[in-house]
């Protein structure tokens, strides 16, 4: 994937409606900068829509677009595709094809947020290891059966390469422009936008050890979860966990109550619920599947809790989830009120 240093390097950025312009911004803007510290045009990126025009974001940030079937004949360097909710709105020819005749030709072909679905429905995962968002994690699975999923940040397989999102678009953008520069220009780069920690390939999107505030979430809580996570489909006994991690019942349900804000049974059933909604909303399994992949026994009560955590039952979110992400509410990221005060 290097070039020469006196070669241009040309960038497509495909974007569908309703982006992440923070996100797609993250990964244009060490080229920006690579140009300005340069003082050389080395790096041009088009910004591209499936028919042109305004594009807007998730922010309600609009983006002027170039049609992807009026770009030159001129092959590109590099081409990421950006999506966000509902991808597969987003499967039509005039996406798919430029994508596959890209591949064909060798060009370096990615995708951001659930570009990776994109990418999936074109055939250009198969046989590859891929990432998405961790919240699309369980949907890329059931979708791209073979291709294995990754938490990584980032994952770069030969000429394809999946992001996360988010500030890893920046880790990305920054590994393509060491690549194609030079290790002093990207650190340059990095410098300038005060990313001052390049992560590479193999990162997490969920490392482990002390959150991002600064808060250490004590080693029970964390293995407790950790079995959580690895056991959804079928589910542990709370004692089971506890004999597991040496800890009492009482104890596991105080640190939870102290730094989860929610007791062991209530954390558990929840994220088995988030997963059934990814599920629902990004899938078209069967409901009873869902229900059974995410350790509910009887789909009535699954219905239930579906619907006590959700506000609808599974089959309302089948359609009204489909809205795209910024326009409704997520409950599994709504705030827990902050019963310990200020630090």
């Amino acid at each position: 994937m290097s070039v020469d240093q006196a070669d241009p390097v040309r960038i497509v950025i495909l974007v569908t409606p309703h982006f992440n312009v923070s996100a797609t911004t993250s990964f244009i803007d060490p080229f920006r900068v690579a140009n300005y510290l340069n003082g050389t045009a080395r790096f041009s990126w088009t910004v591209v829509s499936d028919r042109g025009g305004l594009v807007p974001s998730s922010s309600g940030l609009s983006v002027a677009t170039r049609a992807i079937a009026d770009l030159n004949a001129a092959k590109p360097d590099l081409v990421l595709v950006s999506t966000s909710w509902t991808p597969e709105r987003h499967y039509t020819d005039r996406v798919l094809g430029p994508l596959k005749k890209w591949a064909r030709e060798g060009v370096v072909v990615g995708g951001l947020d659930t570009g990776a679905f994109v990418l999936a429905k074109a055939g250009l995962l198969a046989g590859r290891t891929a990432t998405v968002h961790y919240e699309h994690i369980d949907a890329l699975i059931e979708v791209a059966p073979d291709t294995a999923v990754s938490e990584d940040l980032f994952v770069i397989d030969e000429r394809v390469f999946t992001c996360c999102g988010g500030s890893a678009s920046t880790d990305l953008a920054l590994h393509f422009l060491r690549r194609h520069a030079g290790v002093s220009i990207a650190n340059a780069a990095s410098r300038y936008l005060f990313h001052h920690h390049i992560r590479c390939e193999g990162h997490s999107q969920n490392p482990k050890g002390t959150e991002p505030t600064g808060h250490a979430t004590p080693g029970a809580v964390r293995r407790a979860i950790d079995l959580m996570e690895q056991n959804l489909e079928d589910p542990l006994s709370i004692p089971d966990i506890c004999a597991r991690l040496h800890v009492s019942q009482r104890q596991l349900s105080r640190l939870f109550r102290q730094y989860v804000r929610r007791s062991p049974v209530e954390y558990y059933r929840d994220i088995r619920l988030d997963r059934a909604r990814g599920l629902v909303t990004q899938t078209e399994m069967k409901l009873s599947e869902i229900a059974a992949a995410s350790g509910f026994n009887s789909q009535v009560h699954f219905s239930r809790s579906y619907k006590q955590r959700f506000g609808l039952s599974p089959g309302s979110d089948r359609i009204e989830g489909r809205v795209p992400f910024e326009f409704r509410a997520w409950p599994m990221h709504s705030p827990v009120p902050d019963t310990q005060g200020p630090d």
